[in-house]
């Protein structure tokens, strides 16, 4: 199969890393379960949405974020049990060359630049399936969706939307397990 899997609050833990460095940049007191939008300046009354994202651009953020737990494991099973797996994010250019090097490539160094596909409309991306947290590139896609839950999509009702829920990546190499083995 071919696997292609985003990158933010799927594979790596941003959302949690922002807060923190926005919460100590701001004292504020922001929790993870408090954002519940796309726009997480909104979790931030009284600053700008610039005060907020610019933290993404700040020399140094991107080696503060952590993987997501089991997803390095998962990926390079993927890999070794013949899957085609591929890195789809959109990924502002600015902060491309920090966030692969003090990130991706960091924890996945089995994974290189040849799997990695910088889009901004991942329904134009080709595969058998797309592991994503935003619904927005799930819906409309040609692929299998699997919904990683997050803050910002655990309201959304996956299932009657044509997608399946997953909270870990365990449940992730259980399905697509079981995908592949209907192929």
């Amino acid at each position: 199969m071919t696997i292609l899997v985003d990158m933010d609050d799927t594979i790596e833990q941003l959302l949690r890393a922002w807060l923190k460095c926005a919460n100590e940049k701001f004292n504020r007191e922001v929790t993870y379960d408090e954002v519940r939008d796309w726009d997480v300046s909104k979790a931030y009354p009284g600053l700008t949405h610039d005060q907020i994202y610019d933290i993404l651009l700040q020399p140094g953020f991107w080696k503060t974020v952590e993987p997501m737990p089991g997803a390095a494991r998962v990926l390079k099973q993927f890999m070794e049990d013949g899957h085609k797996v591929y890195i789809v994010t959109a990924t502002d250019y600015e902060i491309i060359p920090e966030k692969m090097d003090h990130l991706l490539f960091r924890y996945f160094p089995f994974l290189s630049w040849d799997q990695v596909i910088i889009t901004s409309n991942k329904q134009m991306i080709r595969g058998d399936v797309l592991i994503d947290d935003g619904v927005h590139n799930l819906e409309g896609g040609d692929y299998i969706k699997i919904l990683m839950t997050s803050g910002t999509n655990r309201d959304y009702d996956a299932e009657a939307n044509g997608m399946i829920r997953v909270h870990t990546w365990d449940e992730i190499e259980k399905t697509i397990s079981l995908l592949s083995h209907r192929s």
